[in-house]
């Protein structure tokens, strides 16, 4: 009996336990404050691994010539990679770091194939091999994605930047290389013209892209490509003049049979200067000359400002020596591999009539041009004047140049002062001609008269001070394009009522305003995550292909699912899981 009561009054083993550790705890004071510990919800992830991966897009452009990729959000490509013979060699070839190897001969090549090698596409397929524009791409994307983008493509949806006119195989081949090789989960697929006028802060424009092949102006309106043409006057052209003029130098230094320009133009002789060296010339020397207009305005050239800037200092005081003398004086040394002689002088505006006689045709009449070759004023207004009237307004006062020849000095400019003379001279008028030129000329001449008489009839009224029965001017025959408009003045107060609390809208003036590129507008579209029309799903893809596509109209909106850019372009969420379309490449 006293063994049970000894057992009965033992305290337990757990009790003890936990009145220990109270008592050790409240020794120790109050526990020190931390960071509560957040709720993992994968072992080896952290709690944002996936809202990073979704936010996180890639941006990619392609070009005939260079692919850019990059991050969205970002002002800047984190590369820029070209499509040339150097990096398309196999692993272990270093013929390029041998001694003399730049120095080498080049080959000579034709006119149609000249620059072949540094192009991944062109727009005549039937002589593309589209497995090696694939192998390309994806030799291209790899060193992308290994040396400048550092992660993993399984996870990130990419953004594709392409022309608004490319053939179906290489969307396909895009796509194909994309899903198959990197695992992209979807791509969305913008065109360049739009993304330019939303990196230019604007909605409405018209969007001149100076490229490698073509210049293509497009005309946009609401975030929609309305009108375009396309030129084959473009870099292309460009460098083979400018090869074309280097080879006359060459072979004028090697006293040899030298040819003019124009025939050099017009042959279909082959071409021995390297590629490299012609476009690089191009692309440090090249310049535009400043238009008649604007020298009639300034009153100073360009010539005489890059004068003025070579010329010693002793001459700048003396006034009566002429810029233009010493413009054809300033020669600059460059190099020439095809040549014997290391460096020779070349005349300073020697470099500028390549871009004359390739990008304005001065040496050819416009009346023997066909549609594709029309030079770039003229194809500017032709695309201005084929618009209605009202976005006509808008994109005239929204020139957007892009592309890699936008960056010759001078271009822009020349090209905004010779549009803005043809629209002063010819109107809007659509008829073309001689004919047509004839009788504008004789109706202006018919107005200039009438002017004439009015104002000497006033004179004379003034001075005489006879005011009884003036004589009555004879009925008008100039037909009604030429007649000043009626003003309505029930119109004019609907827009003045339409203007109040609005920002004035410039219109109707020739005005170039700048943009940040294609790639940033892509970004920027990208950052803010707004879809586009052309969502493809790899899975639905990889089952298709380009036959899975669905026409536009086949695809419903729904009206509460308008979001993002407006007028239909760029929606987020706007479109069916069960099918997808290519919108305007289709």
């Amino acid at each position: 009996m006293a063994t049970t009561v000894e057992s009965l009054d033992r305290p337990y083993p757990s009790a003890v336990g936990s009145t220990i550790s109270n008592l050790q705890q409240a020794a120790r004071g109050p526990p020190s404050p931390h960071t509560p510990v957040r709720g993992i919800t994968s072992t080896f992830s952290s709690p944002l691994a996936g809202y990073r991966a979704e936010e996180e897009a890639l941006v990619f452009e392609f070009g005939c010539r260079h692919l850019r990729a990059g991050f969205a959000g970002e002002s800047a490509p984190r590369c820029s990679l070209a499509f040339g013979p150097e990096q398309s060699r196999r692993v272990g070839d270093y013929r390029q770091w041998l001694p003399g190897y730049e120095t080498r001969a080049s080959k000579r090549a034709t006119i149609e194939k000249w620059g072949e090698d540094h192009e991944l596409w062109r727009m005549d397929l039937r002589e593309v091999d589209l497995g090696l524009v694939e192998d390309k791409l994806e030799r291209a994307l790899r060193d992308a994605y290994s040396r400048y983008l550092l992660l993993d493509s399984k996870t990130r949806r990419a953004v594709l930047v392409l022309p608004s006119v490319i053939p179906h195989a290489l969307i396909s081949v895009l796509l194909t290389c994309l899903f198959t090789n990197f695992l992209i989960p979807s791509v969305t697929i913008l065109s360049t013209p739009i993304l330019s006028t939303v990196a230019a802060g604007l909605r409405s424009g018209l969007v001149v892209d100076i490229g490698w092949q073509e210049t293509v102006v497009t005309a946009t309106y609401e975030y929609r490509e309305v009108y375009q043409r396309r030129t084959t006057r473009a870099m292309r052209l460009l460098t083979l003049h400018m090869a074309q003029i280097l080879q006359k130098i060459s072979r004028k230094t090697q006293n040899e049979t030298v040819k003019t320009h124009a025939e050099y133009a017009t042959s279909n002789e082959d071409i021995d200067v390297d590629f490299q060296h012609a476009e690089e010339v191009t692309a440090r020397l090249a310049w535009c000359e400043t238009s008649s207009r604007t020298l009639e305005l300034s009153g100073k050239s360009l010539e005489k400002r890059i004068a003025s800037l070579q010329l010693p200092e002793d001459t700048h005081n003396n006034e009566d020596t002429s810029s233009d003398s010493s413009v054809n004086n300033i020669s600059i040394t460059i190099p020439l591999l095809s040549s014997s002689s290391k460096q020779f002088p070349v005349p300073f505006d020697t470099f500028s009539k390549p871009v004359e006689s390739a990008l304005f045709a001065h040496d050819s009449s416009l009346y023997d041009l066909d549609d594709h070759e029309q030079p770039l004023p003229h194809l500017l207004y032709k695309a201005l004047l084929n618009l209605p009237p009202d976005i006509r307004g808008l994109c005239m006062s929204r020139i957007i140049f892009t592309g890699g020849g936008s960056n010759i000095p001078g271009l822009k400019p020349r090209l905004l002062d010779e549009l803005s003379s043809t629209v002063a001279q010819r109107g809007w008028d659509p008829v073309w001609g001689k004919s047509a030129d004839k009788y504008r000329q004789t109706q202006q001449e018919v107005a200039s008269s009438r002017k004439a008489a009015a104002t000497k009839l006033q004179s004379s009224i003034k001075i005489t001070g006879n005011f009884e029965d003036p004589p009555v001017d004879p009925p008008s025959t100039a037909a009604a394009a030429f007649e000043p408009q009626v003003p309505d003045p029930i119109e004019d107060k609907l827009r003045r009522e339409e203007a109040k609390g609005n920002p004035a809208t410039v219109s109707g003036i020739v005005r170039g305003v700048e943009t940040l590129g294609s790639w940033a507008g892509a970004s920027l579209v990208a950052g803010i995550k707004v879809k586009g029309i052309v969502e493809v799903e790899r899975e639905v893809f990889l089952q298709h292909g380009l036959a899975g596509t669905k026409r536009e109209t086949d695809i419903s909106i729904s009206q509460s699912s308008r979001q993002g850019l407006e007028a239909g372009y760029m929606r987020a969420g706007a479109f069916d899981k069960a099918g997808w379309t290519l919108g305007t490449w289709a």
